[in-house]
């Protein structure tokens, strides 16, 4: 009797073909998906960093807390290292009489700014300008200073009862003409 004897061969040459190319796609999705996630890394990190700033250039007028003395010692030299927010000098060199401001309607209501400028007239205030901010979507009242007139910004500040107060941001010191403080009305 004869047997018939089959031959075994070892496996074809597409099945090594399809894993070297099923290798080779698994390489290139990795690569894309790690070049993706840096593409939109870097716009979110951007963003981020530019809300961070403006957040610490608008910062509230407050004062610190008494136990903040004693944590910013313990926190260590990691905490130092990192810059605080910073309030304007709480001391005004001009009078109210001799501080210009210019008053911005950043909400859109018809007169906003105009009542706003009448509370500071009142006060003493002198009003270089009442007109419509570039944007109208200001969710609260902004006061803004020139640079060396943070102590009347402050004092403008407690006078208005207004918590957010900081240096010229989005604005040009050309922008504000002779005045030394920008108010903008939100809501």
């Amino acid at each position: 009797m004869e047997i018939a004897v089959r031959h075994f061969r070892a496996a074809p040459p597409w099945r090594r073909i399809a894993i070297v190319v099923g290798i080779v796609a698994a390489v290139e999705l990795v690569l894309l998906v790690v070049a993706g996630i840096s593409l939109i890394a870097k716009p979110v990190q951007t963003s981020m960093k530019r809300a961070a700033v403006e957040q610490a250039h608008v910062a509230p007028l407050q004062k610190a807390p008494a136990g903040a003395a004693a944590a910013k010692s313990k926190a260590g030299p990691a905490a130092a290292a990192r810059p605080a927010a910073t309030t304007p000098p709480l001391a005004a060199h001009l009078s109210r009489a001799r501080t210009a401001v210019l008053v911005l309607n950043g909400i859109g209501t018809p007169g906003a700014a105009g009542r706003t400028a009448d509370r500071m007239r009142v006060r003493g205030y002198l009003i270089d300008g009442v007109t419509n901010a570039a944007r109208m979507d200001y969710t609260r009242t902004t006061i803004m200073y020139r640079p060396g007139f943070g102590g009347e910004a402050a004092r403008l500040a407690r006078d208005l009862k207004v918590p957010l107060v900081g240096p010229l941001d989005g604005m040009r010191p050309a922008d504000l003409g002779a005045a030394q403080l920008v108010v903008i009305v939100g809501t």
